[in-house]
């Protein structure tokens, strides 16, 4: 099992441009194509797009970007889009994901990485402390967690 950034290994740049909307459908494919596309190869160390695969088989994703559609835009960077299929669920392979987003954060130069989610409990296990509350442009709000990397 291996998480594959998709910075680093470019030629999974149209995997992930198909795997990601496929997984977070209320996000338009057209953002992820145009973030994901942009990503590979830039100058930029954000954002970074991950994919986890086990003998050929993708079965979770993640990013680390610079807003996650967020009002707090003086937090960065976040974990976002994390997603484990249904099949591969209840074996803690979404650590190996947030693990990969910790070590790129720190690599960048940052002290701690943000999420926002409306999940309460899952991402504590994990070592993210709740902040606070954030407000999204669509009129909905999350709950915002840090972790120190």
């Amino acid at each position: 099992m291996r998480v594959i950034s998709v910075r680093e290994n470019p030629e999974y740049k149209e995997i992930a441009i198909k795997y990601f909307p496929s997984k977070w459908t209320e996000v338009a494919p057209e953002i992820y194509e145009d973030c994901i596309t942009h990503a590979v190869g830039s100058e930029n160390v954000l954002p970074q797009w991950y994919l986890l695969e086990k003998e050929g088989v993708i079965m979770g994703c993640a990013g680390l970007i610079t807003n996650d559609f967020i009002s707090r835009m003086d937090l960065y960077p976040w974990l976002c889009a994390l997603y484990i299929d249904e099949a591969y669920r209840g074996n803690a392979y979404a650590v190996l994901l947030i693990e990969k987003a910790k070590e790129d954060t720190r690599r960048a130069g940052f002290s701690r990485m943000y999420l926002s989610t409306e999940h309460v409990g899952y991402y504590e296990k994990y070592g993210f402390r709740y902040i606070g509350q954030g407000y999204h442009p669509w009129g909905e709000n999350s709950r915002i967690y840090e972790i120190e990397v």
